[in-house]
């Protein structure tokens, strides 16, 4: 019942930048972490970057120095600024949050959520 939606994605020149966003929208009773996840042609996903409830935020190696994840918890949104694009970087992004759910069963626990994807072209 969460729903999260990207947003920025586009066609860039390398070395030029990109700042995503991603909304989440829905029956939210809290987001613990949120993210960014990219998967290019013929490659499996993998993580970019993170950031905690409380600020706390953890990068991919290939883009530590030239990407900043960060977030508004009032708006419950989650931004990545891309600086310093390279080709290599040409992916669809997906931003996740990690959500507090609630059962008879387990009680509170966390979910992750999903969007569907932003495409990011870096051309050479």
């Amino acid at each position: 019942q969460v729903q999260l939606v990207e947003s920025g994605g586009g066609l860039v020149q390398a070395g030029g930048s990109l700042r995503l966003s991603c909304a989440a929208s829905g029956s939210i009773l809290a987001i613990n972490d949120m993210g960014w996840y990219r998967q290019a042609p013929g490659k499996q996903r993998e993580m970019v970057a993170a950031i905690s409830s409380g600020g706390s935020t953890n990068y991919a190696d290939s883009v530590k120095g030239r990407f900043t994840i960060s977030r508004d918890n009032a708006k419950n949104t989650v931004y990545l600024q891309m600086n310093s694009l390279k080709p290599e970087d040409t992916a669809v992004y997906y931003c996740y949050a990690e959500s507090e759910n609630w059962s008879d069963i387990k009680g509170y626990y966390g979910m992750d959520y999903w969007g569907k994807g932003t495409l990011v072209t870096v051309s050479s």
